[in-house]
């Protein structure tokens, strides 16, 4: 340890500390230590799965649109059409990605340039996720159910509203009344069926899930379940735990 006093610099020896302020961990060879966690690191494998093609999928590599000659380093990415009975969808790959199709085994597999690229094995899992949600939506379709809780809680679908403008020609529209002194109209989204088999449940048909779950999503914003009566409109299996009333 280094002191200035009066222009000179003065070297005093360290003190050394006692044995019991030295943490009994770092004492320890290297072999004894043991983690916190008792099970051994593995990495994710969902981008390596096999993906399963329903007899009735087809599945298409579309080559990237043609560029003007302009020197660029972003590569065009590549783009997968999935068609079923349902209708057809797309999923763009970037461009270290590649996939197969076993037509024998009816499977298709993604792969990657380099595995020991952290990016390149978060964006494999992803499009894995983003294709096999595609394949299934093509061959039997995503659904969401809404349930509405409350007195006098109840949903309709509309060929037409009022306070709210079609966005495209035929579009129908989901009218909730939910407490509010006016009906709630929601525009439905193309692509997505709405129906109401009872007054106080919303059916949401599609072949894409995200965009199934967005709608889902806004309608239940309206009247999010509260946790003291349990009323709100609930998505699917949500359920909601009941607290204990305040007494004043």
């Amino acid at each position: 340890m280094a002191i200035m006093k009066c222009g000179k610099l003065l070297k005093q020896p360290v003190a050394a500390l006692p044995d019991f302020l030295v943490p009994s961990l770092l004492n320890l060879p290297l072999r004894t230590r043991r983690s916190f966690a008792s099970s051994a690191p593995r990495t994710s494998r969902v981008g390596a799965a096999p993906i399963a093609l329903p007899p009735d999928v087809n599945l298409r590599l579309l080559d990237p649109p043609k560029r003007r000659s302009t020197i660029t380093r972003v590569e065009p990415l590549k783009t997968v059409e999935i068609e079923g009975p349902l209708g057809k969808a797309s999923v763009q790959l970037p461009p270290f990605v590649s996939y197969n199709i076993d037509d024998a085994a009816k499977k298709a597999t993604l792969s990657v340039l380099d595995k020991k690229s952290r990016d390149q094995r978060e964006m494999w899992g992803t499009t894995r996720s983003y294709l096999q949600n595609h394949i299934l939506g093509v061959s039997e379709g995503h659904t969401a159910i809404l349930r509405l809780v409350g007195v006098g809680y109840r949903a309709t679908v509309e060929p037409s509203a009022i306070t709210v403008k079609p966005e495209y020609p035929g579009q129908n529209f989901v009218s909730l009344k939910v407490g509010y002194s006016h009906p709630i109209e929601l525009g439905i989204p193309m692509g997505v069926k709405a129906s109401t088999p009872l007054p106080t449940r919303i059916l949401l048909e599609g072949i894409d899930k995200e965009v199934v779950n967005s709608f889902a999503a806004s309608i239940r914003k309206w009247r999010k379940p509260e946790p003291y009566k349990g009323k709100g409109i609930f998505v699917n299996e949500e359920t909601i735990k009941l607290k204990a009333k305040k007494i004043k």
